[in-house]
């Protein structure tokens, strides 16, 4: 087998939500494999800071502004965009962009704030994976990762909103696998617990009785996400398709 450092040299690439946290580690990582990598997100300045890092480590990056919460012709406009940007090709697509919702009892969740985390966390991943997944599978290569959670598929108190729509990525994960698989693209999802970042650790003391579930005793880190994506996303899972991969220390397995 041969091993390189850049397994994605020549690629192109999307991460929807990446101009922080996790999305930015992801685009950070993708383009250290050699991807030319197209970050996403509505602020600007913050946007490119994260392209200016990834250009200053001597690899590619370009920003484009979008607010999902514009509705369907804020993903039209950026798939457009970041096609134009990469020279015409998108060869891979990380959805990563959602609405991180605070735990809260089901009696307090209003109908705006259901409609707004489903149009963000699932209908946004599924308009653009309409958009884009179709012209990967008329060239017959491809990948698609979507960023699920633990809360996709352990039930929580006060989840049940966040994770209804990670529940949904995990399904559109594997409907995706079935319908673009034969074209030769790989649609899979990473699973991530909770990861050590600025937004995770605003939640506190609450992680408190979770962490203490989990087998490894921590958090996982953006990292360690980053490389799983990297890992489905590349030449390494040729042959692996509608996979959910955890990367929680072990928490879904107890």
């Amino acid at each position: 087998m041969t091993i390189t450092s850049t397994p994605l040299a020549g690629r192109t690439a999307l991460v929807t939500g990446s101009t922080s946290g996790l999305g930015a580690g992801i685009a950070a990582a993708l383009a250290a494999a050699g991807a030319h990598v197209v970050v996403s997100g509505r602020t600007r300045t913050r946007g490119e800071a994260v392209v200016a890092d990834i250009e200053s480590r001597g690899s590619r990056a370009d920003f484009v502004a979008v607010d999902f919460s514009q509705g369907p012709r804020a993903v039209t406009e950026l798939a457009a965009r970041a096609v134009d940007v990469v020279g015409g090709t998108l060869d891979i697509l990380v959805n990563n962009v959602a609405t991180l919702v605070f735990p809260a009892p089901t009696a307090d969740v209003t109908a705006e704030e259901i409609d707004a985390a489903f149009a963000v966390s699932v209908t946004t991943p599924f308009l653009l994976t309409g958009l884009l997944a179709p012209k990967m599978a008329e060239r017959g290569d491809g990948a698609v990762v979507n960023i699920g959670s633990i809360s996709g598929t352990a039930g929580a108190a006060g989840s049940a909103l966040y994770g209804a729509t990670k529940a949904s990525v995990h399904m559109l994960t594997k409907a995706w696998a079935a319908e673009f698989g034969p074209s030769g693209v790989r649609v899979n999802a990473v699973a991530p617990g909770p990861i050590a970042t600025e937004r995770v650790a605003e939640f506190g003391e609450a992680l408190t009785p979770i962490l203490a579930r989990v087998p490894s005793q921590r958090m996982s880190t953006v990292d360690e996400v980053a490389s799983a994506v990297i890992f489905l996303a590349g030449p390494g899972a040729a042959n692996i398709h509608g996979a959910i991969l955890a990367v929680d220390g072990g928490l879904a397995a107890v």
